[in-house]
């Protein structure tokens, strides 16, 4: 038996076996940016919890793909694209910086398709649901492929410097490690 069958197998939430093979190691000699995982999870407004959930990893999981440094396999590459619905491109590149005009110009549709879902989804009146529906019929005109785009996350919005969070609403006793064991 070698050392490696000593070692305990590590665990995610789920009970499986933790993965690591979706990181390679890099060892360039020099900081090298390979992608942008975080920056684009922070422009979709999606938190590290949800991408987890979307990817099927652990919270700590995904922050170790979010380092930009992180050398990840195509095919994880083509997960984060599907939980993020964006162009692998965005993930690999600043958008602002290098995008193509054509890649560029797809991912503001993009944004504007997911807008055009959220305005769909909040309508009050038939006459809003009717706009909604007539710009979503124009942009999948456009570009065919956002039919599968949801909106913006509804669930969840960040707390102003006033408002207090749900764990001050509902304190955990001081107690309560002592209770538990």
């Amino acid at each position: 038996m070698g050392d490696s069958a000593m070692e305990p197998q590590e665990q995610n939430g789920h009970g499986e076996r933790a993965r690591d093979d979706f990181v390679a190691p890099v060892d360039r000699g020099q900081s090298q940016k390979l992608q942008n995982l975080s920056e684009a999870r922070r422009r979709q407004g999606l938190s590290v919890r949800c991408v987890a959930q979307r990817l099927g990893r652990t919270v700590s999981e995904v922050r170790a793909q979010e380092n930009e440094q992180a050398d990840l396999l195509i095919s994880e590459l083509y997960r984060w694209q599907a939980a993020l619905e964006v162009p692998l491109e965005e993930l690999l590149e600043e958008p602002e910086d290098s995008l193509s005009t054509r890649v560029l110009t797809r991912a503001r549709l993009l944004k504007v398709m997911k807008t055009a879902m959220a305005i769909r989804r909040a309508a009050r009146s038939e006459s809003e649901r009717r706009l909604a529906r007539l710009l979503i019929e124009q942009l999948l005109e456009i570009m065919p492929e956002l039919k599968e785009v949801s909106g913006w996350p509804a669930v969840g919005h960040r707390r102003s410097a006033d408002e207090i969070g749900r764990i001050a609403e509902n304190p955990i006793s001081d107690d309560w490690l002592h209770e538990a064991s």
